[in-house]
């Protein structure tokens, strides 16, 4: 079992009104397949008999369809307290998941919301950064400095900035990035376990601030084909970037996720 560093990604899930269409939808998508939770409204997902994500039934309709990601800690009480000194809002106290481990949501200054999970039995992931399994986060913000300071003083994140180039036709100008490297490692994206981007003008204006989890597959042009079977949304068509083709998907639910195809399993 993966063991993961203080601060680092180490689990996501997603809220759904239909857990079973959840299940047809991802099943079908990336191949994974589920085991029921003892008796509560969830279901485990592995790819290739490895435990990569859950999902599960929203017990308030209110409650957005979203997929959310987890960073872990040592210490979940000492967290929450940087949280609150640093301008976050703690969402859910901490709550121990019986023996898995102990869970909390909160959100930074610009709204976007996180988990933090305390490992019990439960580490996290047991596979990543593989076709069918999580490899990467990204916050997206209208208050990058505030939300950047944020995350230095809560997780001790070292950010490096980069520019992303914009499209060859123009339709997509470049784009200011920054990527965060955990405390006690060289900063750069050599390091990187996730990043922040900048809600700019191109986004509607009541859209808030959020997370964007990436699953990593082998055809990013064959998966957004296969979401669209599936019932789900192309938001953002296959585009290449420097680190491989990624696009932006909705499930048949609503649930906004990103899927890279590295560059190393490009042809």
């Amino acid at each position: 079992m993966a063991v993961f560093a203080q601060s680092a990604p180490c689990w996501v899930d997603v809220q759904l009104s239909d857990l079973e269409a959840g299940k047809r939808f991802y099943g079908g998508l990336f191949g994974w397949t589920f085991r029921a939770g003892d008796g509560m409204p969830f279901a485990d997902a592995y790819s290739d008999g490895a435990l990569v994500a859950a999902l599960a039934a929203k017990q308030d309709g209110r409650m957005p369809t979203t997929w959310g990601v987890y960073f872990s800690t040592d210490d979940i009480l000492a967290t929450v307290a940087r949280i609150r000194e640093a301008g976050g809002q703690v969402i859910t106290e901490p709550v121990r998941a019986e023996r898995a481990g102990v869970l909390a949501q909160a959100a930074d200054p610009g709204g976007a919301v996180f988990g933090l999970w305390q490992a019990g039995d439960r580490p996290g992931f047991e596979k990543q950064n593989a076709p069918g399994a999580f490899c990467w986060t990204e916050v997206y913000t209208r208050q990058p400095a505030r939300v950047d300071a944020f995350y230095e003083a809560v997780f001790g994140f070292q950010g490096t900035d980069i520019e992303l180039p914009g499209s060859p036709d123009g339709t997509r100008e470049p784009e200011a990035f920054r990527v965060w490297s955990p405390a006690g490692t060289e900063p750069g994206e050599d390091t990187a376990i996730g990043g922040r981007a900048v809600l700019t003008d191109a986004f509607p204006e009541m859209l808030p601030s959020y997370f964007l989890t990436y699953f990593a597959v082998a055809d990013c042009v064959r998966t957004a084909e296969t979401a669209v079977r599936l019932g789900g949304r192309i938001t953002a068509p296959p585009l290449d970037i420097p680190y491989g083709r990624m696009a932006v998907l909705q499930d048949d639910q609503g649930a906004a996720f990103a899927v890279l195809q590295p560059t190393e399993l490009r042809a």
